[in-house]
């Protein structure tokens, strides 16, 4: 076997030198790099929802009333309950502001004379609406929207009064 030894001519040595610098610089920084460390933590998020409800209630209006009839006079409004989801609520209604009122016979007023009325849960008008929980009122649980209710008012026939616009004042309490 044969020793060859090549020379290196003055160009082509510096070339190689300066490639295997470069070469070497990388192999240097490299560790450097792997040395490298992370830390870290997380952020505890929390929020509370509370349980809370919003009613909306539309006028009732019976229209008019004739006084020496037999006849009833219906009519009907709509609640609107919104809740936060999944809230257990009941919607109660008060006896109103006519004196002498109940939930069961309510008084609309006017110049100190009465109308008596009623409001009830169902068409037909069989279910009255009052605010006594587990008696009288109506439950629900909330969804994603809005849940709508029919209150179904009835002035009972043949009340003799005086002439008049006659008004009451029902509060809707959801209780929740």
């Amino acid at each position: 076997m044969s020793n060859v030894h090549h020379t290196c001519t003055a160009p082509a040595c510096l070339r190689r030198l300066v490639a295997g610098l470069v070469l070497a610089a990388g192999f240097a920084l490299a560790p450097q790099a792997a040395l490298a460390a992370t830390a870290t933590d997380t952020i505890a998020v929390t929020a509370t929802v509370q349980a809370t409800c919003t009613v909306a209630a539309s006028p009732l209006a019976f229209g008019t009333y004739n006084p020496i009839s037999s006849a009833n006079v219906d009519a009907s409004t709509t609640l609107n309950v919104t809740c936060t989801q999944g809230t257990a609520y009941n919607v109660g209604l008060s006896a109103g502001a006519g004196t002498g009122a109940t939930t069961a016979v309510r008084k609309l007023t006017s110049s100190g004379h009465t109308l008596n009325y009623a409001l009830y849960q169902d068409t037909t008008r069989a279910t009255n609406w009052g605010n006594t929980i587990g008696t009288d009122t109506v439950t629900g649980t909330a969804g994603t929207t809005a849940t709508a209710y029919t209150v179904y008012g009835r002035i009972p026939g043949s009340q003799n009064t005086t002439a008049g616009a006659y008004t009451d004042s029902v509060t809707v309490t959801v209780t929740y």
